[in-house]
């Protein structure tokens, strides 16, 4: 028994296949473990959405979940991005909205204790747009590493 395979469609098959595998891996959790390395870690995606929320315009879906497996005394999370990006965050200690301010140079920003848990991080937009964004979650304390 012969096997014809249609060489026009082998193509589009296998490109269909690195697109479902890249939108699978961008829905993973990030784990978060003590020391983790590298650090920072960046994730990298696209701000905005058509949800509308007190911390601006949100995606339907997290933009990023992240997975804390034990309580740590420090965690930074940055979000760099034009426009007017905010970072909505939902997890075990409640929903948090951050915005930017002057001293986090117009990014949103918020470091300190987090507990063990799942979050879901939504990258948001004030000014209803959609830009490009780098998150940057670290547990140094200087923002310039």
């Amino acid at each position: 028994m012969k096997v014809r395979i249609d060489w026009l469609v082998f193509p589009s098959a296998l490109a269909i296949s690195f697109a479902f595998t890249a939108a699978t891996l961008a829905q993973e959790a990030v784990v978060i473990t003590p020391k983790f390395e590298p650090d920072p870690l960046v994730v990298r995606g696209t701000s905005g959405g058509t949800k509308n929320s007190d911390c601006g315009d949100i995606p339907a879906t997290p933009s990023q979940t992240i997975q804390v497996n034990e309580s740590l005394p420090y965690l930074r999370l940055r979000v760099e991005s034009a426009g007017e990006p905010t970072l909505l965050i939902d997890g075990p200690g409640g929903r948090f909205c951050v915005l930017a301010d002057s001293k986090s140079g117009e990014n949103p920003e918020i470091a300190g204790y987090w507990e063990a848990g799942k979050y879901s991080l939504y990258v948001g937009d004030r000014a209803q747009g959609q830009h490009p964004y780098t998150l940057s979650i670290s547990q140094k304390k200087d923002s310039s590493q």
